[in-house]
């Protein structure tokens, strides 16, 4: 039976990733990842915008080459900034659709919907993703489908997560929790893989998706009685602008600096057609270089009806992101340090998002342990939803198999926490990394003259 609520509607788990979405359901004594009207596990969260109506998921992305002015993606990195935000201002700079500023700076998305130009909200975007979820969700399970643990990035602060929230409201879902994506990984992990001794097990998840970059640090134990499952996270780390896109984004620049080169017309620059054609050929190139050594990136007509074709080989893609690779690093250095571990405790390494399907990911993070083998026994693409499906039955009450019944999670502050005493004078509070629920109220009437005055934010 799936996981219910009192009224035999279902609750799910989904990822909302920022190319592909991801839902899952607990039922059975197992999770099932719930596949789409054409029988894919994962749905693209594009939107497209045209004469004759709205198109979400796997049709908007067959249009997108012919109307990318209105095919709308990677809205989950609009999602809870503001518009004058640095790196709003660098994803405008690569994307074909038209961003703008609204009221308090709330970037909003220009495009031309049945004749007349709309503006939506970022969140109003992402809804439309969910409300697309919840219909195959609620046809698979032929059931109503009202609450959902929705995933984001570890690094997503108060206004991301509360917008990410709006979104699942505005498509008619009751979000019951809203959880870390490495962390809903190793719920999935770790539900297979429960140590079966005292003293659990230290996991590293490496989660590298299409446009965010989480790490995440945790002991799995099973507690005093096998089974019972407890999932401590001791630290977090990660970047909300490095994945899969911006390898795709490396590789556009560079074939449309040689194309210039060789052709001498500029005027591809702003042919916004060329442009998405061109990233389309790269995302394919990418994975082709997972498998082979080398591979063409081959554009019919590109541009002025100039056919392109440049070879890239893996050497030479692995040197146009060594930057993003060097990031993808720190991070797992920064993590490990902020839990005061040496990356020889760590005992299993997780790899999660199709992004580490790339070797270079790979290899760098086998070396970095000094030759520890990775983990590649969960599906990276599908464990995120498989972990939000398990949460969300634990949420829910829809099992009473006791396999997921008794399990125990506690997460971490991604943000520091403090008060806003005076302009930019904050005083911590609650550290980053700090394990939650957690209350911390001592020193403050101290600290503070007029307490309710005081204002709570992130630093």
């Amino acid at each position: 039976m799936a996981a219910s609520q009192g009224d035999g509607s279902a609750a799910i788990g989904i990822d909302l990733g920022t190319t592909y979405s991801c839902a899952a359901v607990w039922r059975g004594n197992h999770a099932e990842i719930i596949a789409n009207d054409l029988g894919k596990r994962l749905t693209p969260s594009y939107v497209a915008f045209t004469g004759a109506g709205r198109l979400v998921g796997e049709a908007a992305v067959n249009q997108a080459a012919l109307n990318p002015t209105n095919t709308i993606y990677d809205v989950k990195r609009l999602i809870g900034h503001r518009f004058s935000d640095e790196s709003v201002q660098e994803s405008i700079k690569v994307w074909p659709f038209k961003v703008v500023a609204g009221h308090l700076e709330k970037p909003m998305i220009v495009v031309q919907h049945e004749g007349k130009e709309r503006q939506f909200m970022p969140e109003e975007i992402s809804s439309m993703v969910l409300a697309k979820v919840k219909e195959t969700a609620e046809v698979y399970l032929g059931t109503t489908v009202k609450k959902a643990v929705v995933t984001v990035p570890v690094y997503f602060n108060n206004s991301q997560r509360q917008a990410t929230i709006d979104a699942g409201a505005i498509a008619g879902l009751d979000v019951m929790h809203i959880i870390n994506e490495p962390t809903a990984a190793a719920l999935a992990y770790g539900l297979d893989k429960m140590p079966t001794t005292d003293g659990g097990r230290t996991v590293l998840i490496f989660d590298l998706g299409g446009g965010t970059m989480d790490v995440s640090l945790l002991n799995i134990d099973p507690g005093v009685d096998i089974g019972m499952g407890l999932f401590e996270v001791k630290a977090i780390a990660g970047d909300t602008h490095l994945g899969g896109a911006d390898f795709d984004n490396e590789m556009v620049k560079y074939c449309m600096r040689n194309f210039i080169k060789k052709h001498m017309k500029v005027g591809i620059r702003k042919d916004l057609k060329a442009r998405r054609r061109l990233k389309t050929a790269c995302e394919k190139a990418k994975r082709m270089l997972s498998s082979m050594e080398e591979t063409k990136v081959e554009v019919d007509s590109l541009h002025d009806g100039i056919d392109f074709s440049e070879t890239i080989t893996r050497a030479c893609f692995e040197e146009l992101n060594k930057d993003l690779f060097s990031k993808c690093l720190e991070a797992v250095k920064k993590c490990l340090h902020d839990a005061k571990m040496d990356k020889s405790s760590v005992e299993d390494i997780v790899l999660v998002g199709g992004s580490t399907r790339i070797p270079k990911v790979r290899s760098m993070l086998q070396d970095f342990f000094d030759g520890k083998d990775l983990c590649r026994s969960i599906n990276p693409d599908e464990a995120v939803a498989y972990g939000a499906a398990i949460h969300a039955s634990v949420l829910s009450g829809g099992t009473s198999d006791g396999k997921v019944g008794d399990m125990l999670l506690l997460d971490v502050t991604p943000l520091s926490l403090g008060v806003d005493i005076k302009g930019d004078l904050m005083s911590v509070v609650i550290p980053r990394n700090s394990t939650i629920p957690t209350k911390q109220g001592e020193g403050l009437r101290n600290l503070l003259r007029q307490p309710e005055n005081a204002r709570i934010q992130g630093v």
